[in-house]
């Protein structure tokens, strides 16, 4: 088995269960803009994109800045009620670093409620390094946000694994030319899907699973 020495996270929908918060916002902003709600199907292929292109994608008649905040208004009063963590996420976290793992954070989201997600459940000190959207000029599924992470760290994409809940994650990660892990409770991509060449390398339906492969 492949020997690894670091292990890279997604934030959203792999180690923060932010679903709820996430699907609120958008209806909160379909609502506002267009007096209606969205299928939900269609907001949750959008997860894991960053939301200044979903955005663009349901609003493109609509001034990107004030559909942003419309969005985001809600996002921040309300984040901090509307997320948990995912279960056994915590422990893993936790013997990853026992066991010597460097450790990376990478997600699409802002700084602001990534720091708020990790200090209200105490998570923050589990990760070597933090990559936001504010990091990178180039977002998932390009490798660029993966590439800062191993840079940081002094890490090899042949000794580094990555576990993500969307296609953004998992193409980021291959990408990179890092071992690509689906968690299996993801909302936007199942186990049983066809990725044709896409194909996660590993897919988990535990937290704990994880450390069988490490």
């Amino acid at each position: 088995m492949k020997k690894f020495d670091t292990v890279l996270f997604d934030f959203d929908g792999t180690v923060m269960n932010t679903n709820e918060v996430i699907l609120r916002s958008w209806q909160h902003t379909f609502q506002t803009i267009e007096n209606r709600e969205e299928d939900e199907a269609k907001i949750i292929a959008t997860f894991g994109e960053p939301l200044d292109v979903t955005m663009g994608k349901f609003f493109p008649d609509m001034p990107r800045d004030e559909a942003v905040e419309i969005y985001r208004s809600y996002h921040r009063d309300n984040f901090g009620d509307l997320i948990t963590v995912f279960p056994g996420m915590k422990e893993l976290l936790a013997e990853v670093k026992i066991r010597g793992y460097k450790t990376g954070l990478v997600t699409s989201r802002l700084l602001h409620t990534t720091q708020q997600g990790l200090e209200k459940y105490e998570l923050k000190d589990y990760f070597d390094v933090v990559v936001t959207a504010e990091d990178t000029e180039k977002h998932k599924p390009d490798p660029e946000p993966v590439n800062i992470a191993l840079e940081k760290l002094h890490s090899l994409p042949g000794n580094s694994i990555m576990l993500g809940d969307t296609m953004f994650d998992i193409l980021c990660a291959k990408n990179a030319g890092v071992t690509s892990v689906l968690v299996g409770w993801s909302l936007a991509l199942k186990s049983g899907d066809d990725f044709g060449e896409d194909t996660p390398d590993h897919v988990i339906k535990t937290a704990a699973e994880l450390l069988e492969l490490l």
